[in-house]
């Protein structure tokens, strides 16, 4: 008759038996390493042995580890949540990861039950499943020292037979008779399985109560796959128009007025001007105001334009997963009379204002309050990285733009964070001004 894998690990622990996990040739190793589990001077056991133990979310049919292996723990886990046993949760987790555990260790919530079960603490687990047959664990006393008696008198053995305490051990049977509960105790049992709470983790919680199908969803979404793959082939008809096709020059001129605006100060003191903030938002590099003035003026370009478009690479991944790189353009204006160039609803296309700090710069805008201009749109505070913290500011719902007065080096990290915070004030207020 085979050794239960589960009682033998059983009767090692309360034995206080050193476990060691050993490899092929018996030698000790990391159990990671090892392929068994020496759990007596006579026993080894492979560690990927199927014990009893019943994984969560396994179906209560099953009931036989050796033809449905995966629906148990494995000799290795159960050892390793009885060595680990007062290990921490997570350190319990990383180390069982570290053994080779990553998925079919004993979860946490289940480790103190089994723990105490092995020590013989506590009662059997719901997801044991009891052996068909006794099996006499390796290293278990003889019948013998179980029914001795007293002074030594008359032991009785299973034929009937008595010997007494010095006899010599009782032979084995070759069929050991089936075990037959109380059927008060089967009752008892029933009454408190009704009143139990089942405990769920993560993994069991997810897995829910009943069979969902998905088939009517994936019916409906393979036919729409199917007319987009084949509308890509070349040479395929187009699909029939729902609605008129739009004017070509009403559309071009939709799409112009889509352009977003950013708003500058045009003070000169100003460390971004119309002089060199193309130079910083679109090349990621800030130049100093007057060298960019002397340059343009030494070539020829005395005074600056009062719209200047940013073109912007922006990367984004479309429906099907793939990157898309798309051009955002933005224009850039100083000044009121300038933004009323793009018409009527400029101000509806206005995403950013960089502001110095000064209240007179928003004297000629639609939202002359600073905390209701910035209600409107992102605002955003330039400043050198050594500068003290400016006061003025605190209540005006802007945000800090730092820029480093020597290490050029760092102008790309500082353009990638005010693009990246634009996009996500422009996306929740103003998603249609987003180029998709």
């Amino acid at each position: 008759m085979s050794t239960d894998a589960l009682s033998a690990l059983k009767a090692a622990v309360q034995a206080a038996f050193t476990i060691v996990p050993v490899t092929a040739d018996g030698a000790p190793a990391a159990l990671r390493d090892a392929t068994d589990l020496r759990l007596s001077a006579a026993l080894t056991l492979p560690k990927s042995t199927p014990t009893r133990l019943r994984k969560p979310g396994a179906a209560s049919t099953a009931t036989d580890p050796t033809e449905q292996s995966d629906a148990f723990f494995t000799l290795g886990a159960v050892w390793l949540a009885w060595q680990l046993r007062d290990a921490g949760g997570a350190d319990y987790m990383k180390q069982a990861r570290e053994a080779g555990l990553a998925v079919g260790f004993v979860s946490v919530t289940e480790r103190k039950g089994i723990v105490e079960w092995l020590e013989g603490r506590a009662p059997a687990p719901a997801s044991l499943v009891p052996l068909a047959e006794s099996t006499t664990p390796p290293g278990t006393p003889p019948p013998s020292a179980y029914y001795k008696t007293l002074g030594g008198g008359p032991t009785p053995s299973r034929h009937g037979a008595s010997h007494t305490g010095s006899s010599a051990p009782f032979s084995s049977s070759s069929s050991k008779r089936r075990y037959v509960p109380d059927s008060a105790d089967v009752d008892v049992v029933k009454k408190i399985r009704q009143n139990e709470v089942e405990l769920r983790d993560r993994n069991t919680v997810l897995r829910g109560v009943k069979p969902n199908n998905f088939t009517s969803v994936r019916t409906v979404f393979s036919a729409k796959l199917k007319s987009l793959k084949e509308a890509k082939k070349p040479g395929a008809a187009p699909a029939a128009a729902a609605t008129p096709a739009p004017d070509p020059v009403m559309q071009a001129r939709k799409q112009k007025n889509k352009y977003p605006i950013i708003m500058i100060s045009s003070s000169p003191t100003s460390l971004i001007t119309m002089h060199n903030v193309r130079k910083f938002l679109q090349d990621a590099t800030f130049e100093p105001s007057a060298d960019a003035r002397a340059r343009a003026a030494a070539e020829g370009n005395t005074r600056p334009e009062d719209m200047i478009p940013i073109y912007r690479n922006r990367t984004t991944i479309d429906s099907s997963g793939r990157e898309v790189s798309l051009s955002q353009r933005y224009y850039v204006v100083d000044s009121v009379e300038a933004l009323n160039k793009f018409g009527a609803d400029a101000w509806d296309r206005v995403v950013c204002v960089l502001t110095t700090g000064q209240a007179w710069q928003f004297r000629p805008y639609k939202w002359t309050e600073p905390r209701s201009l910035f209600h409107h749109v992102k605002g955003i505070y330039v400043s050198w990285t050594n500068d003290p913290p400016n006061g003025k500011i605190k209540d005006w719902n802007v945000t800090e733009l730092k820029i480093d007065p020597h290490r050029r080096h760092v102008d790309k990290s500082t353009v990638a964070h005010f693009w990246k915070m634009l996009d996500t004030w422009t996306v929740h207020n103003k998603p249609s001004l987003m180029k998709t």
